[in-house]
């Protein structure tokens, strides 16, 4: 496996804190990597480590509460009392009250990690017995940079397409077949998207929530509201309310299934909330679900830029400009970029339509296209970027 070191580089900072180190992210992302390779670099300078698995099923039954949590890590504490200790808990949401240990350890002289795959780790209810106690890191599918790393070490190239259609989990890549890949990913597909949800949220309407869920995943890249969505499945001769379709969306989005991001409109000059662009996690999901290999390359183009435009470190919205949609509005360190997203704009028409978004944008802004065209075709006021190139990038800087 890869050195993750766009996360390490993150964490390291805070490696000797108190402050708890929360690490999230969808289900085989790589979390427990990341996990790992924080240990190892603790373990160069100590071995006061302790780690479960809670995914582990000797550790998740003996292990049930922050009562069981506390006795077991002070029971290991005993063999040196005066040490500092480095505490690390993979997949921690399935202990009862994890967060009331997480707080009570970090009194004692530890140095507490826990990883977890629902984004309610850092939700309210759970984070008030850790406010201002706890810094987070959000881990995500490989980027096409980490790809490429991998697929050096295990012997074979990396090629965009390939990326476009089937993602980044990590674990694909191990596949040399093509129908033992898509067997994993539609296992894990059916786990995470299906399975974990429909037990944790004891959904009893499973045959609309996987009808919901299927539409969704295929239509990344788009903008939406929950009646649009509701509107569409009543359409499909399937009853729903709002009410429903607001909280299955909130499941995909706590599971790390899907990413909301809003618009931002320079009449109102504040973020519209109630449309939406939903992006998935990993375009892997969209991609499963296509019969006979019509992919959708378009979109999951446009998935792809925000994935990693996001692991580069921006903060994303839709850009809407007096009614025209422009794709990314990005920003970091002060610095915003305007980017459109197309395939191709060999032909004349495609070429007129994703420049002229930008015509009524004033130069404020860095104007950025990218297409996966083999040509350059900027202009004075707007730089293309080719995809290829784009996907080696460390920023929009170069």
């Amino acid at each position: 496996m890869i050195k993750r070191e766009n996360y390490l580089a993150q964490i390291r900072p805070f490696y000797e804190t108190d402050l708890i180190k929360i690490i999230t992210g969808i289900r085989r992302c790589g979390k427990s990597v990341v996990l790992e390779q924080v240990m190892s670099e603790i373990r160069l300078t100590t071995d006061k480590v302790i780690y479960l698995n809670f995914e582990d099923r000797h550790t998740s039954i003996k292990i049930k509460t922050d009562a069981e949590l506390i006795d077991y890590i002070e029971g290991e504490m005993k063999t040196a009392p005066t040490c500092k200790w480095y505490v690390f808990l993979d997949e921690v949401q399935m202990v009862k009250d994890w967060n009331v240990a997480c707080r009570s350890l970090r009194l004692k002289n530890t140095s507490v990690f826990v990883t977890g795959s629902n984004s309610k780790l850092l939700s309210r209810e759970f984070t008030s017995q850790l406010s201002g106690r706890y810094v987070s890191f959000n881990i995500r599918t490989f980027v096409y940079k980490e790809i490429v790393e991998y697929a050096n070490i295990l012997g074979y190239s990396a090629s965009v397409s390939d990326y476009l259609i089937y993602g980044g989990f990590p674990k694909r890549f191990e596949f040399k077949q093509t129908a033992d890949m898509l067997r994993y990913l539609n296992d894990l597909d059916e786990t995470i998207v299906v399975n974990d949800i429909i037990n944790r949220y004891k959904i009893r309407k499973q045959d609309f929530f996987r009808k919901f869920a299927d539409y969704v995943l295929i239509s990344n890249a788009r903008i939406f509201s929950t009646n649009s969505i509701c509107n569409y499945m009543k359409s499909q001769h399937v009853d729903c309310s709002i009410n429903t379709i607001t909280k299955y969306l909130n499941y995909l989005e706590e599971a790390y299934i899907i990413r909301k991001i809003p618009q931002f409109s320079t009449k109102a000059k504040r973020k519209l909330n109630f449309y939406v662009k939903l992006y998935d996690e990993d375009v892997a999901f969209n991609s499963i679900r296509r019969p006979n290999n019509r992919f959708d390359i378009t979109h999951n183009l446009e998935n792809v830029v925000y994935n990693e435009l996001v692991f580069m470190g921006y903060n994303i919205t839709v850009f809407n400009a007096d009614g025209r949609e422009i794709d990314f509005l990005a920003e970091k360190d002060g610095k915003e970029y305007l980017l459109q997203v197309a395939y191709s704009i060999v032909e004349e028409k495609a070429y007129e339509r994703e420049f002229a978004v930008f015509n009524t944008i004033d130069n404020s802004r860095k104007k950025i296209l990218i297409t996966n065209d083999d040509n350059d075709f900027s202009t004075s006021t707007v730089q293309h970027i080719q995809l290829k190139d784009f996907l080696m990038m460390r920023d929009l800087e170069g």
